[in-house]
């Protein structure tokens, strides 16, 4: 399998530096030349691969705009003309069902599809919460969560209904018009695509998609609008050298972008899309671009991967009707920070509610400012906060503790190396979901399975029931950890 694997990356990798896929900057032909090595890749960057993957300012790949899947590109002028009359007739499609339709009708070609060396290195199923049954989305726990989770799987049936007559009338092979097929396409797209100019659905960037996700430093507002840089958890790129700027005549081309916050994007001056590289790289490294800022639940929406440290991820607050009243603030700004910290929106809003009612209009300026009110305030403030995060805790199924175990025990029944019977026998909180988890999906009858007879389907189960109940343990530390902040300047206030 893995000599397979192998030779079908090679292959891939070939069929990439024909097309002008490269990493040398020096190369402003739109195809390698028949002295080029077998891969595209190597003055710069090798493949490797980083199963637990979720130099600066360098151009490390570009991939010329003859190498993007993108609508255009994967129709023929024959299908042209049937795609649009048969568009006429289904006006609200939107171009991002059009490319999941035109993406199976590329599929539904098999070996002639000039794309499928590209195609047969895709993954074939993905993780994002459309694809997660009843029983994830309730091991999700919170309410916010579940709720993101179904209306993600509502909004994926809503297309496909919305699809199957179009991709009938293309004459699409039947087992690619199933919801299944759509998942997967629909999923490649959300996950893969990068944003282009010309098209709202994006492309598909072949190599380019390899890179893993690295969350950026800073917050680019200004970006937040362009879905940038795509790819899912399993892509994989390293560098093969130090990350050193090369002298070249198009280096003037590329300045420009080397503080960007998203570090790919389609430049028109040289007809391609650019990744650079936002620091300097040693040899063997992994490289990681930024898709922009992400919560781990909007990974796991839109990727179908989470980051067990994340510095962009939140816990979003919900507050007394009375305290919304209090503030301009959205919604979406009323969190708690990966490291426990209320926001400045969140903290401002409650030092003005635990105001008395008839001092808060000559204290909204100091509270909106970000400043402490008064010591007395801020104590009424932490605790009512601490309060808050330990009730959300209490209501919970199970505790973070718990939460901690749960992910052991889906450990070892990933590695099927304990008859699953014994699970539902342990004296454990836990034993309801595990053992509704065996029923319902119908894992095992009970007794020990050699792993290599584990269905691919069956594998994919567990790994998304892992990464529910890694999202909602991660959730729970974030309130967990604001609880200790709050304590810790209880304290403080208390010595003074």
């Amino acid at each position: 399998m893995e000599e397979e694997e192998e030779e079908n990356l090679q292959s891939f990798l070939q069929w990439a530096a024909a097309l002008g896929i490269s990493d040398s900057i020096n190369n402003n032909n739109n195809s390698a030349s028949s002295s080029s090595s077998s891969s595209c890749l190597g003055r710069s960057l090798s493949v490797s691969h980083f199963p637990e993957a979720g130099g600066k300012g360098e151009l490390i790949l570009r991939v010329p705009k003859s190498a993007l899947m993108t609508t255009h590109s994967l129709i023929t002028k024959h299908q042209k003309q049937v795609l649009s009359s048969a568009l006429e007739k289904y006006p609200l499609l939107s171009s991002t069902q059009i490319l999941s339709i035109v993406l199976l009708n590329e599929l539904d070609k098999g070996r002639s599809s000039c794309w499928y060396p590209y195609l047969k290195q895709m993954p074939r199923s993905y993780d994002l919460l459309a694809s997660f049954g009843q029983f994830e989305i309730e091991a999700l726990q919170i309410d916010d969560a579940i709720w993101t989770a179904q209306k993600a799987v509502q909004k994926g049936k809503m297309e496909w209904e919305e699809a199957k007559p179009l991709m009938s009338e293309l004459n699409i092979k039947p087992q690619l018009i199933t919801f299944k097929a759509w998942l997967w396409a629909s999923a490649t797209i959300s996950s893969r695509t990068m944003h282009i100019p010309w098209d709202t659905a994006g492309c598909l960037c072949p190599v380019g998609d390899f890179f893993n996700y690295a969350p950026p430093e800073e917050d680019p507002c200004h970006l937040k609008d362009s879905k940038a840089c795509g790819t899912d958890s399993n892509s994989h790129i390293t560098s093969s050298c130090e990350g050193e700027r090369t002298g070249n005549s198009t280096e003037e081309i590329f300045d420009s972008n080397v503080d960007r916050l998203i570090d790919a994007g389609y430049d028109e001056a040289v007809a391609s899309y650019c990744f650079y590289a936002k620091r300097h790289y040693r040899e063997g490294d992994q490289v990681l671009l930024s898709y922009g800022t992400y919560t781990n639940l909007e990974l796991l929406e839109h990727y179908g991967f989470l980051l067990q440290e994340n510095p962009n991820d939140k816990a979003f607050m919900s507050l007394e009707p009375e305290m919304y009243s209090l503030c301009s603030w959205p919604k979406e700004s009323l969190y708690i920070s990966q490291d426990g910290k209320p926001s400045f929106a969140l903290l401002s809003t409650i030092r003005l509610w635990a105001t008395p009612v008839v001092k808060r209009r000559s204290v909204k300026h100091i509270a909106f400012s970000g400043h402490q009110i008064s010591s007395e305030n801020e104590v009424a403030v932490m605790e009512w906060l601490a309060n808050r995060c330990q009730a959300l805790l209490s209501s919970f199924s199970t505790s973070i503790e718990e939460d901690t175990l749960m992910l052991r025990i889906i450990e070892k029944i990933q590695d099927f190396d304990v008859p699953t019977s014994d699970y539902c026998e342990t004296p454990s909180v836990l034993r309801n979901e595990i053992c509704s988890f065996l029923e319902s999906k119908n894992v095992l009858s009970g007794k020990s399975s050699a792993s290599s007879h584990v269905s691919r389907k069956t594998r994919r189960l567990i790994y998304r029931w892992k990464l529910a109940v890694q999202w909602r343990h991660m959730y729970k530390r974030i309130l967990s950890d604001c609880i200790l902040c709050c304590n810790k300047m209880l304290d403080d206030h208390s010595r003074c």
